[in-house]
């Protein structure tokens, strides 16, 4: 038996609950299907409780700071990870809470627990522990999002392993914990974990950290790790994996030299991949790119009338706020008659190590492959007052201007309160408004972005 719908949204992740909402209170009878739990990622192995646990770790790290403040702790500070461990749980229940409360109480949403899989185009097969239906729909959304990708190393299938979903379980702290992979994901747990008092080594196949950033970005960010006792490996080629006892070895080629690391916990960190190998897109004839990624539109439309893709599953983005824009870009166009593009969407994200990068536009490596003409601004922490107050004088901003049209092309806030002072340049971006609007703008003083002027009055040809 068919169950008919006038819309059908698959996952519940960033997107999928409020496109979800939305069509069912525009009077659209909508079922969500969901195969695991709401809130996809970001609310159960990705922002809500990683940067839970960055923030125990970070007040571990500053009470061992403490004397430098003129604060005395008596004795040394411990770290009782299976506290750490129920607070999270506790801040990820809270959230999982309202969102299910929100999608229970829609009027016109169906919630369908299950795995979905295309049977045609605008017909998806549930199974779940009910057994199995088909529900139809005009008009079908997907949100299933991605998953760590796990590389087919030899003898890595053979012993224990942790990626950051399975990170969210543990309540003890690894001796050693092996970090394969020195990208955003990686460098979070590495930094984390580190505080909370372990041995850390980050095995990376690069030749530095974040390959993505400008280079003065990653040796500050690899710097500022060192300093706290991370360890980095570059280079390595070759892995092999095996168990010795009770530690896993890990074993790569490093300039020509075979080198063995041996930890008590493995985590790895080198991408991810989208959940698109078990939908059954080839029975929609939904397309793909050579990496699984769907493939959309401008208006985040499939080759398929009638269906969609948002979230990490398109590939344009990989982000939960990207994927909330998503959301947005699609009701717009189908609700609110309102043209909203993704090529309008200016691409903003940030590092969470501490201090955290922020990043808006573009590199200084794209700018020089643009070949335009352009201006760059550098200002060290130490120059900021509010940094130095706070005794946090890491890291540094950076920011870069077309020098004809006068427009902020990107920048770079490696610094304390990075991820938020990045907006200010991002709404200025936004609005197409030249650097001069914030360069003579009044703000407020001691805070970090009253320097943001200063550094845009400090702006140099780039060489």
């Amino acid at each position: 038996m068919t169950m008919n719908f006038d819309a059908i949204v698959i996952g519940s992740g960033q997107a999928g609950p409020s496109v979800a909402t939305r069509l069912a209170g525009s009077g659209l009878k909508t079922a969500l299907i969901e195969r695991e739990h709401f809130g996809g990622t970001c609310v159960n192995d990705g922002c809500t409780p990683t940067k839970t646990l960055v923030a125990s770790a970070r007040t571990a790290h500053m009470a061992r700071r403490a004397a430098d403040y003129g604060v005395r702790i008596t004795g040394p500070v411990r770290v009782d990870m299976k506290a750490v461990k129920a607070r999270k749980d506790a801040v990820v229940a809270h959230s999982l809470n309202k969102l299910s409360k929100w999608l229970e109480g829609t009027a016109n949403l169906s919630v369908l627990w299950g795995h979905a899989r295309f049977v045609s185009p605008d017909a998806v097969r549930v199974s779940g522990k009910a057994g199995e239906q088909v529900v139809q729909a005009p008009r079908i959304f997907i949100n299933v999002g991605g998953r760590p990708a796990v590389p087919d190393w030899p003898g890595l299938a053979d012993v224990p392993y942790l990626t950051n979903i399975s990170m969210m379980d543990l309540d003890v702290l690894p001796e050693h914990l092996i970090v394969v992979g020195g990208s955003y994901i990686g460098l979070e747990f590495a930094q984390m974990y580190r505080r909370f008092g372990s041995r850390v080594t980050v095995l990376e196949y690069a030749d530095r950290i974040i390959a993505r950033e400008d280079a003065e970005v990653c040796a500050e960010v690899q710097a500022i790790l060192e300093r706290e006792g991370v360890e980095f490996v570059f280079g390595t080629r070759d892995p092999k994996v095996q168990r010795t006892g009770v530690r896993t070895q890990v074993s790569v080629q490093e300039g020509g030299v075979r080198r063995d690391f041996e930890g008590s916990h493995l985590l790895i960190a080198v991408g991810r991949q989208p959940n698109t190998d078990d939908l059954g897109l080839d029975a929609a004839g939904i397309a793909t790119d050579a990496r699984g990624y769907i493939t959309v539109d401008d208006e985040l439309r499939t080759n398929v009338a009638g269906v969609w893709a948002m979230g990490d599953v398109n590939g344009r983005g990989a982000f939960t706020h990207t994927s909330y824009n998503d959301h947005e870009i699609v009701v717009a166009n189908l609700l609110d008659n309102d043209a909203r593009r993704v090529s309008q969407r200016i691409p903003a994200y940030a590092l969470f190590t501490d201090p955290p990068l922020g990043r808006v536009g573009m590199s200084e490596a794209e700018v020089r492959a643009s070949g335009r003409a352009a201006l760059v601004g550098m200002m060290p922490m130490t120059r900021v007052g509010r940094a130095r107050e706070r005794g946090e004088m890491q890291g540094f901003m950076k920011v870069l201007v077309d020098a004809q049209t006068q427009r902020i092309l990107g920048a770079a806030l490696l610094c304390i309160e990075g991820d938020e002072i990045v907006h200010s340049i991002l709404d200025v971006m936004a609005a197409d408004a030249p650097y001069t609007v914030i360069q003579r703008c009044v703000h407020i003083h001691p805070t970090v972005s009253e320097l943001i002027p200063t550094l845009l009055g400090s702006l140099k040809p780039l060489q």
